[in-house]
């Protein structure tokens, strides 16, 4: 049997100071010392990046940024490319986040150019998928998931091979922010989705292999629930990131 390590991703979205950036490091610094069973990662602001990787120190804390150009340099007035972020110290970087999508009108095609970007200049994507309210509730959420999916890994469908440390986060937009929280039976069901399409174009290996992370209003009370389904393997966490006395229960859960 295949055992995936659980993932709790912090995307700390606009938000904390450096000073504040610093004090929540080492709390959850601290608190995770002993745990061997679960990965953590944060993805902090561009210009923390630096203070949260040198206080990170040897932490079981990954670093991770929460988008990046797919070009390496040139004339893209405010935008950060991979190499940088490598060189802040990141190994992941989340892509196609909702709000990307929704607010910055990315399109699967750019998604894909940056998955490729990311890969090669030696990161981990984070590929971030989900449908709205109206979506679901004309029951089209299937029809979106394998949209996104094609078009934001084309890729990868193109060569026919999707590295396994590649990470999927399902994100219905209608919990993102809103306190309303997919049922964990909602959640399997399109994680389970998600899954069949990866065995169905990369084989049962890679699939098996491969983490999918639920995002949408998780917190202490719910990660426990949400986590126990089969096709669950971490959360992307966003609001309850920022407070340690939120974020730690949920790795611990």
């Amino acid at each position: 049997m295949i055992v995936r390590t659980p993932l709790i991703a912090g995307n700390w979205k606009m938000n904390l100071t450096l000073t504040d950036s610093v004090s929540l490091i080492k709390s959850i610094a601290e608190a995770i010392q002993e745990l061997t069973n679960v990965d953590v990662l944060v993805t902090p602001p561009y210009t923390s990046l630096s203070v949260v990787k040198e206080t990170i120190g040897d932490a079981r804390i990954a670093l991770g940024a929460q988008n990046m150009h797919w070009e390496s340099k040139g004339a893209f007035t405010g935008e950060i490319s991979g190499l940088m972020l490598v060189e802040a110290g990141c190994t992941h970087v989340i892509l196609g986040h909702s709000e990307r999508r929704s607010l910055f009108q990315e399109t699967n095609e750019m998604v894909n150019k940056k998955v490729k970007a990311a890969l090669e200049q030696g990161l981990i994507p984070i590929v971030c998928i989900g449908e709205t309210l109206e979506e679901r509730e004309g029951h089209q959420t299937f029809d979106v998931i394998q949209d996104q999916l094609n078009g934001s890994l084309a890729h990868f469908l193109v060569e026919s091979i999707i590295p396994r440390t590649t990470i999927l986060a399902y994100e219905p937009v209608w919990a993102i922010g809103t306190g309303k929280t997919a049922t964990p039976e909602q959640a399997q069901d399109v994680h389970q989705y998600i899954r069949h399409w990866v065995e169905g174009h990369f084989g049962k290996d890679t699939a098996d292999h491969l983490r999918i992370l639920y995002g949408g209003s998780v917190k202490p009370d719910n990660a426990g629930e949400l986590m126990s389904m089969p096709d669950i393997d971490g959360a992307l966490v966003g609001g309850a990131s920022l407070r340690p006395e939120q974020f730690i229960p949920i790795i611990r859960f």
